[in-house]
């Protein structure tokens, strides 16, 4: 699917401001038990260590990564968002929020892999090549790259602690509700 560039570069732009109209409609429409929370946090946990993977191996702009996660899909961050996502919408116990961050999904995020995608291609004119080796979202179970090993500096330099922290605020927000009755 493409997306116009016109409309890609107002969600670029939208997508932060965005993404807290989503944090107040979760943190308003959650109805978790203790049971959904358990049974989301598994899949939250798998999105977080494919998020946290993908961190230790991309160094961004400066070269085109296809180590790692990047082996085996070419947006393994998104991914992991996804299962997070996925996670705490289980954990949420709501319907309805599902359907809403599956369009935020496909009408913000979408279009704004577009976008990064584009701009690899101008960086690196090795793109086109891993971009036919290496689906966009769906995992290939073997893996299409390079062998660079994980490395914690990397992953500090990217900031990944911070999506754990936010985990950490969501849980503690639905473990609140759930104990609340709300």
């Amino acid at each position: 699917m493409r997306f116009p560039k016109p409309y890609a570069d107002f969600v670029q732009r939208f997508r932060v401001p965005g993404g807290f109209v989503l944090l107040a409609a979760f943190l308003w429409f959650s109805d978790p038990g203790y049971a959904s929370i358990a049974w989301g946090m598994p899949v939250c946990a798998l999105g977080l260590w494919i998020r946290g993977w993908a961190a230790g191996h991309l160094t961004k702009n400066q070269q085109l990564t296809d180590s790692g996660p990047y082996a085996h899909v070419r947006n393994p961050l998104y991914v992991g968002s996804l299962l997070v996502t996925a996670g705490m919408m289980i954990a949420a116990r709501s319907w309805g929020l599902g359907v809403l961050f599956a369009a935020a999904f496909v009408l913000i995020y979408l279009p704004v892999i577009q976008q990064e995608e584009s701009h690899l291609r101008g960086l690196f004119p090795a793109y086109d090549a891993y971009a036919r080796r290496v689906p966009l979202l769906i995992p290939r179970l073997t893996p299409a790259g390079g062998t660079k090993s994980f490395d914690w500096d990397v992953y500090r330099r990217n900031k990944e602690w911070k999506a754990l922290g936010g985990f950490a605020v969501g849980v503690a927000v639905l473990i609140l509700k759930a104990a609340l009755g709300h």
